[in-house]
């Protein structure tokens, strides 16, 4: 009876100490490092937590699995047959002690060290042993042994601020813990044990006496063999530790000022192509100067996701302003923004591929435009004049087309325009006179290899593109038309005639330089400048960007596709032309009174007119197809529907047309002096 009275004794005295130790806290634990990972969750670059500790997230399945074997091997070989306390070898360790006087092995639990990783305690003695059996037993009954297991290697110490498997095998090793030889493994189970005496980057001889009972450990319990063993002991321990992935720094950043509270932000870029890039970005500015930087963005162009985002050549380069995203940043773009006004010029009717322009002085008010050469090319085609990006020709053309309305299509597209501070946009804005982010030249340029339509750039998996996203910028004919002649562009000496569509753009002195390339599958876009805004000799579009562009293509590692051609394209030469559209300036006829003429303008349909297909009427009884209407120009008028020309002709000023599909398109009218009137309608 007293034996029974003492062991309930026992017991009540147990639940009483259970009972007063209250419930486990474990927000401490929850605490881990925010990390920033690749579209593969390959990391591109983790964050201290608030304390300044590494500690990574981390799921077993992530971990080498050797190493999970010398971690049973050496702490706990009954880890998944215990319910936290391994009596056993309580028992064990508890005799050995009494016969010995020492301590011969150890008794403490993966579950029990779990336990202390929570609640730290500096005592060590028989409460604290209670203690961390108590805490043992409640952590068996809240949590799978998985899920005890993956509390330990995001917990345990492994000397200094590194706290966690995950975060040693990067700092001693630079990778990732799927793949451990047997002696890193070995090391990072034998420093939780004694960190601060055994880190290998301040005592590398004890972090290899260490490591080396871990493995004869291992061997004696055979889970490893002889040869493993020796071979394991023959390798150097790290002496240093290793900086951690800083990739694409720039979007890390603005993504977890986004979401502060998210630990894990899974992006679209792909790890492979954005190191290469940034490795390619810091090679090239080494013969620009030292305050030269480069930004490069890769764009899918089905999904709009950024699969490489270089912010700067350098994140840690102070000359550079290297923390500066240099892809956001505003800058003239030069040239490049000239394909833009040839597509609205060939959607309004104004001008085809083959269209001759006139490359010649021309002054307009106290503005005289003259080429990158100072020299004029005479007559050209509009596609000679974009792919040597003539400016006479591509001022002409912005006249005609109106500025503003460049602006206003720009803007609707998504892009975000800085100007001038003037009243309304003068013809410059067409060689630069504006300021534009690298994200949003990129952003347009999809338009030419998207059928006209633009889509949105996202960074993050879990923002995949909407249909609200997408903007039409022009037709599909006058897109095709654009990537044709941009194709034929002349490449840099690196890079092979007909590759990828591209346009370069050099600001004025020498500011900025531009490169933006595309395929049906791939945007990119390169700028190359000082952060500052300061002139670079020598810094030149086609010189310095359009190398850098090339190369980045290279690196993706797929051949190129070709943006298809749409069914109602006009393909024709320049004599074959419908006559308004041959020449972009054509003499008024004499027996005209310019000042008296009426003003060239679409009667119907009205512009942005919704027309369903089953009522299109010409008069009230008679159903056919859609009449088109014109007051006032100089007969004949050439009528075009996306960019091909109507050949059902009615009167003078009316033409039908027959529709072969829903949707919106582009009509143009055009007269015999070359004024243009364009609406656009969607057809249900």
């Amino acid at each position: 009876m007293v034996g029974i009275a003492a062991v309930g004794g026992a017991l009540s005295g147990a639940r009483a100490f259970m009972d007063g130790l209250g419930p486990l806290d474990l927000a401490a634990a929850e605490h881990r490092s925010t990390i920033v990972v690749d579209r593969d969750g390959r990391l591109l670059r983790p964050f201290v937590t608030v304390d300044g500790r590494w500690r990574l997230p981390l799921d077993p399945s992530e971990v080498d699995t050797d190493y999970l074997k010398l971690l049973y091997a050496y702490e706990d070989d009954r880890f998944r047959q215990h319910g936290g306390v391994d009596w056993r070898a309580m028992g064990r360790a508890v005799v050995q002690f009494a016969t010995s006087g020492r301590v011969v092995s150890g008794a403490s639990t993966l579950t029990m060290q779990v336990a202390r990783l929570i609640e730290p305690r500096d005592e060590r003695n028989v409460a604290a042993k209670l203690r961390q059996i108590a805490r043992a037993a409640e952590l068996e009954r809240r949590f799978t042994k998985d899920q005890i297991l993956a509390i330990y290697l995001r917990l345990a110490p492994e000397g200094g601020n590194i706290e966690g498997i995950r975060a040693a095998s990067y700092a001693y090793f630079g990778k990732e813990p799927r793949r451990l030889s047997h002696a890193e493994a070995a090391l990072l189970v034998a420093l939780p044990q004694s960190p601060e005496l055994r880190r290998p980057d301040r005592r590398p001889d004890l972090a290899r006496r260490a490591r080396d009972r871990v493995l004869d450990r291992a061997l004696a319990k055979g889970v490893l063999n002889a040869a493993e063993v020796a071979r394991a002991k023959a390798e150097a321990v790290p002496t240093g530790r290793q900086p951690f992935p800083v990739h694409a720094p720039h979007l890390s950043e603005q993504l977890v000022a986004e979401r502060p509270e998210e630990r894990v932000h899974r992006t679209t870029v792909d790890a492979r192509l954005q190191t290469s890039l940034e490795a390619l970005a810091g090679a090239r500015v080494q013969g620009l100067g030292p305050k030269v930087s480069v930004a490069i963005l890769v764009v899918d162009n089905a999904t709009g996701e950024v699969h490489a985002h270089v912010g700067g050549a350098d994140y840690f380069a102070t000359e550079r302003a290297g923390s500066v995203d240099l892809a956001r940043a505003f800058r003239s773009p030069g040239s490049a923004l000239k394909p833009f006004i040839y597509a609205l010029a060939f959607e309004n009717g104004i001008a085809h591929p083959e269209t001759v322009l006139e490359d010649r002085p021309a002054r307009y008010g106290a503005w005289a435009p003259e080429n990158f050469d100072q020299s004029f090319h005479g007559t050209v085609t509009a596609r000679r004049a974009l792919q040597n990006s003539l400016n006479v020709p591509a001022v002409e053309l912005l006249g005609a087309v109106g500025p503003a309305r460049l602006i206003a299509r720009l803007k609707a597209a998504g892009a975000e325009i800085e100007m001038p501070r003037e009243a309304a946009p003068g013809l410059a804005v067409g060689l630069g006179g504006l300021g534009i982010r690298l994200v949003d030249a990129a952003r347009l340029y999809t338009a030419f290899a998207r059928g006209g339509e633009t889509i949105s750039l996202t960074w993050r998996r879990d923002e995949p593109g909407s249909e609200t996203d997408r903007h039409r910028f022009v037709d599909a004919v006058s897109a095709w038309y654009v990537a044709d002649i941009l194709k034929g562009a002349p490449p840099p000496t690196n890079g092979a005639q007909g590759l990828i569509a591209f346009k370069t753009g050099t600001s004025y002195g020498y500011r900025d330089a531009w490169a933006v390339g595309f395929d049906k599958r791939w945007t990119i876009a390169v700028w190359v400048g000082r952060p500052d805004g300061a002139p670079v000799v020598g810094l030149v579009g086609r010189l310095v960007a359009a190398p850098i562009l090339f190369d980045a293509y290279a690196r993706i590692g797929t051949p190129p596709e070709t943006v298809p051609q749409p069914r109602d394209t006009l393909v024709a030469t320049s004599t074959t032309l419908p006559p308004p559209l041959r020449h972009l300036r054509r003499d008024i006829p004499k027996t005209v009174s310019a000042a008296t003429e009426a003003a060239l303008a679409i009667s119907f349909p009205p512009d942005g007119a919704r027309i369903d297909l089953g009522l299109a009427r010409f008069g009230p009884e008679v159903a056919g197809p859609l009449a088109l209407k014109a007051l006032g120009g100089v007969p004949p008028l050439v009528w075009m529907v996306n960019g091909v020309p109507v050949t059902t002709a009615g009167s003078r000023r009316t033409a039908f047309w027959q529709p072969d599909g829903a949707g919106y398109s582009q009509v143009s009218v055009i007269d015999a002096r070359g004024s243009t009137a364009s609406v656009r309608v969607r057809l249900d």
